[in-house]
């Protein structure tokens, strides 16, 4: 089975495309998916939305968790990853800024050799969706990611060209080992799941995608800073922990006879 997590906080009336899109998705697969709204806190109408929608045509599928206090998205997929029942787990955003054909080739990607895939935007095959309109939106985009890059590198080690692609997916083992160990809430949980993996002796493996540009996707300047004060403690947080290797002698020769 392949997880696919939607992190949710506040989207309105758009949960009702992305959840027509996500069970036309579905439709379309004769192998087994399952797909998991997480509300973080939702305080506007979304649970009631879901519940109506989930009313008009039930699917095993698709399942819709939460908790009533907003926690932030890392905690959000953290959440949706441990309560996955898959051997693959994924996220991503629940605005699909990534189609659906993504999601599937990183998911696929997944073996227990490759036990890391992450969506990468500034890899030379990617394909950027913009309308002319947010020419000028993409080209700040452009830079801000250029900063966040080296100032991760800088202080984390990390040295990915997108560590904030909201497209990752791993082995449900990875995700086990992992968890107990992350604490980032907020933006920055990008990166604690891309260092711990390193510190497990994993390297994600960064694949072209297709992403589109749309209104009401913003980063503002506190934002920025924000996750950068986010990085300074993921930094503090891991700077002597290590974990075990991920890659065992036993994991090695279950691998190599797949």
């Amino acid at each position: 089975m392949i997880s696919l997590v939607l992190p949710t906080y506040n989207p309105g009336e758009k949960i009702d495309c992305t959840w027509h899109a996500v069970r036309s998705f579905l439709n379309t697969r004769n192998d087994d998916w399952e797909v998991l709204f997480v509300l973080d806190g939702c305080s506007d109408d979304t649970a009631n939305r879901l519940d109506r929608l989930r009313s008009e045509g039930d699917d095993e599928r698709i399942r819709v968790l939460g908790y009533p206090q907003n926690k932030g998205k890392g905690y959000a997929v953290r959440f949706g990853l441990e309560q996955s029942r898959g051997d693959v787990r994924a996220f991503t955003d629940v605005d699909l800024a990534y189609d659906f054909d993504d999601v599937v080739r990183v998911c696929e990607s997944i073996t227990e050799q490759n036990p890391m895939t992450i969506a990468c935007r500034s890899h030379p095959e990617s394909l950027l969706m913009i309308p002319e309109r947010l020419l000028g939106y993409a080209y700040r985009r452009k830079g801000q990611s250029h900063l966040f890059r080296t100032a991760t590198r800088l202080i984390t080690g990390l040295r990915y060209r997108d560590t904030q692609a909201g497209l990752k997916a791993m082995t449900a083992r990875l995700v086990e080992e992992l968890t107990p160990h992350m604490t980032t809430n907020g933006f920055g949980f990008d990166c604690e799941w891309l260092l711990a993996a390193k510190r497990a002796g994993v390297l994600a493996t960064e694949m072209p995608i297709r992403v589109k540009y749309e209104e009401g996707t913003t980063t503002s300047t506190f934002t920025g800073f924000k996750m950068l004060g986010e990085l300074m403690t993921i930094r503090k947080a891991w700077k002597k922990k290590q974990l075990p290797a991920y890659y065992t002698q036993a994991a090695l020769a279950i691998a190599k006879a797949a």
